[in-house]
């Protein structure tokens, strides 16, 4: 299990491409509708082969499935990082290991990209949704098709009032990766052309 992207919610997607383009100072590019979920996105590309997306509910698309993920049926107020994604390989045998509630594969396609990603029954991860969606992409990672910007992920923190028991739940070995015993929440610092810069 490494760490894959970072997603940035809002009630609408201009109000969260606003939120990520305020905090970084540089633009994000389209992204593209998921049918299956009914939502569409803005995307980053970031150093190291990471990406952040930001996301919302599309109003002009009906879902093909509910929940929607992410527990964007249940989203509102400020945009901010809603969730954080990890990737890995044979996802069933992961899931096997993970605490329950982690959710079920479901298989995703957008234009040329596939994947399948882990999405619970009532669309909230554990741990009050700091739990990682788990994701196993079947194609070519989109992350270098992306334009780099210059901003590189330095530091996340995953915070938690079980931050101990959530960190051991995974096995993931990523020094960016900092948990923190708290009110749930994220924090994402990033290397900028504008120096340093923090995303909530």
């Amino acid at each position: 299990m490494e760490l894959d992207h970072l997603a940035v919610a809002g009630e609408s997607l201009e109000a969260a491409l606003a939120h990520v383009e305020e905090a970084l100072g540089v633009p994000l590019q389209p992204g593209g509708q998921h049918q299956m979920f009914g939502t569409h996105n803005y995307l980053l590309g970031l150093a190291d082969g990471l990406y952040l997306e930001a996301i919302a509910i599309d109003p002009n698309v009906q879902p093909q499935r509910s929940p929607r993920w992410f527990d964007l049926d249940n989203f509102s107020g400020a945009s901010r990082i809603s969730n954080w994604i990890c990737r890995c390989n044979e996802m069933s045998d992961v899931l096997a290991l993970l605490p329950g509630g982690v959710g079920t594969p479901v298989a995703l396609t957008r234009d040329d990209l596939r994947w399948d990603m882990a999405v619970p029954a009532d669309g909230i991860l554990p741990f009050d949704n700091m739990f990682p969606a788990l994701i196993e992409w079947h194609s070519a990672h989109p992350a270098p098709r992306l334009t780099q910007q210059g901003c590189a992920l330095e530091r996340l923190v995953v915070a938690h009032p079980e931050a101990a028991a959530l960190r051991d739940a995974l096995s993931l070995k990523d020094t960016r990766v900092e948990f923190e015993t708290g009110a749930a929440g994220f924090e994402a610092s990033f290397s900028t052309p504008h120096g340093r810069r923090v995303l909530r």
